[in-house]
């Protein structure tokens, strides 16, 4: 259970100190309660205290990092069960379920679906190897994983093969899905010894409980538990459960990012396992393994884990530049808009569908709205002509029409000011209108 700030200010010493950057160690106590500030910053807390109040502010679920540098993903660290509450802190992983006769023919696949969406690179960031029982195939196949620049699963449940893989491929730090009730001693020992998180799995949450509590007990707290059940029905309440039991009942036991298999529980049936991905993405797979993964699939799931972790008091943005569409070179037209991005990708998508070419052109805008950036005075003729200046419009782009959007036509005369030479061209008011207005302009 956390602790509070006057649970906090026992421990500390009662004296000002202004090395921790407060005036008073209650003042400092409470920041910390509060999570404006780390206890490690108050200089005379004794190991004893540090290591209390350490492991009481710590979130309930642990942070779990896999892979090495370009694939190190971070996992766990939530707070809250409902991304309303505050925010999501480690964002769903999509995986891809691989053996050693099919891994062939889905890698192209798998390498085809890799684009960028509002700042973040939307990919296949794992391959779930099945160790199937040949231990040289296995290693092979790990290899090729490993080879395709993506955190891999060792989902193997044999110690020698798991050592064997280990051997040739610990150095990227893969996860090793491998322990359950029968084995994971043994397993406990080799994730030790190469340094990787450990994945267990149980008959039962019951099973799940007591396995993870006995690796804790053995000193290990790498872990991810794979909440795959026998059925859709079983999966989904394992996974709720697990989460529940962590963030709400405060049970650190449970308290570990988790996998969803679906290639066990749907194995076959894209359609079945891109609704699934989707409804784990919100509740709550940490990491959610597919028999595979086409571009149609990754669209709306990499759309809506987008929406799901982003910081819901954070708008999302688009970068300011230069948006050539449609074939556009420096003699198009220029449209601009505001950064954000419900607005960009609407404005985008009519602009498109007009099939003129055009330079839409993207300022700071806040992440807000057009109407609500304008009132903001963060889209005004002062942030347009600026951003103009700054991108080096006119040595770029040799056309001087630049259109703007209907809502603030009110700019169009202080724009004509401020861009000498410029023809300023209001648009319609509302997105849909772009099409034959485009059309029309041309």
């Amino acid at each position: 259970m956390a602790l509070k700030g006057l649970d906090i200010f026992k421990l500390t010493p009662k004296k000002n100190c202004k090395e921790c950057g407060s005036p008073t160690c209650m003042a400092f106590s409470m920041k910390v309660a509060q999570g404006a500030a780390a206890i490690e910053q108050c200089p005379h807390m004794s190991e004893e205290a540090l290591a209390k109040l350490s492991e009481a502010t710590a979130p309930p679920m642990k942070t779990i990092t896999v892979g090495v540098g370009e694939t190190e993903h971070k996992l766990g660290g939530e707070t809250v069960l409902y991304r309303h509450e505050k925010t999501y802190v480690s964002k769903t992983m999509y995986g891809v379920w691989v053996c050693e006769g099919c891994f062939d023919g889905k890698i192209d696949g798998i390498k085809a679906v890799d684009y960028d969406r509002i700042g973040e690179r939307m990919y296949v960031e794992m391959l779930n190897c099945k160790f199937t029982g040949d231990v040289a195939k296995y290693v092979e196949l790990v290899k090729k994983a490993d080879a395709a620049a993506r955190t891999v699963i060792l989902d193997c449940d044999d110690v020698a093969a798991a050592e064997a893989a280990l051997e040739a491929i610990a150095a990227s730090k893969p996860i090793l899905n491998g322990a359950n009730a029968a084995n994971y001693a043994d397993m406990n020992a080799v994730a030790a010894k190469y340094g990787v998180v450990l994945g267990v799995s149980a008959a039962n949450l019951d099973e799940l409980y007591d396995t993870v509590a006995a690796l804790e007990a053995a000193g290990n707290k790498n872990l991810i538990l794979d909440v795959t059940g026998a059925d859709v029905k079983e999966t989904f309440a394992n996974a709720v459960q697990v989460r529940r039991a962590a963030l709400k009942n405060q049970d650190r036991t449970f308290g570990y990012p988790s996998i969803v298999n679906l290639h066990k529980i749907a194995e076959g049936d894209a359609t079945l396992q891109t609704a699934l991905a989707s409804v784990f993405t919100m509740k709550y797979g940490s990491v959610i393994v597919m028999d595979g993964m086409s571009y149609a699939q990754a669209l709306p799931m990499y759309g809506l884990r987008q929406n799901v972790f982003t910081d819901p008091q954070k708008p999302m943005k688009v970068e300011p530049g230069i948006y050539p569409l449609n074939g556009a070179d420096e003699n198009s037209v220029c449209v601009t808009t505001v950064d954000f991005a419900l607005t960009y990708f609407t404005v985008n998508g009519e602009l498109e569908r007009s099939g003129v070419p055009m330079n839409l052109l993207i300022s700071d805008a806040g992440g807000l709205s057009v109407l609500t950036s304008w009132a903001a005075g963060k889209f005004s003729a002062g942030s347009i002509a600026k951003f103009m200046a700054e991108f080096e419009i006119e040595s770029k782009i040799k056309n001087r029409t630049l259109i703007i959007p209907g809502k603030v036509a009110v700019l169009k005369g202080e724009l004509e000011d401020k861009l000498p030479g410029w023809t300023i061209v209001v648009a319609p008011n509302e997105a849909t209108g772009l099409v034959p207005f485009m059309k029309e302009y041309k």
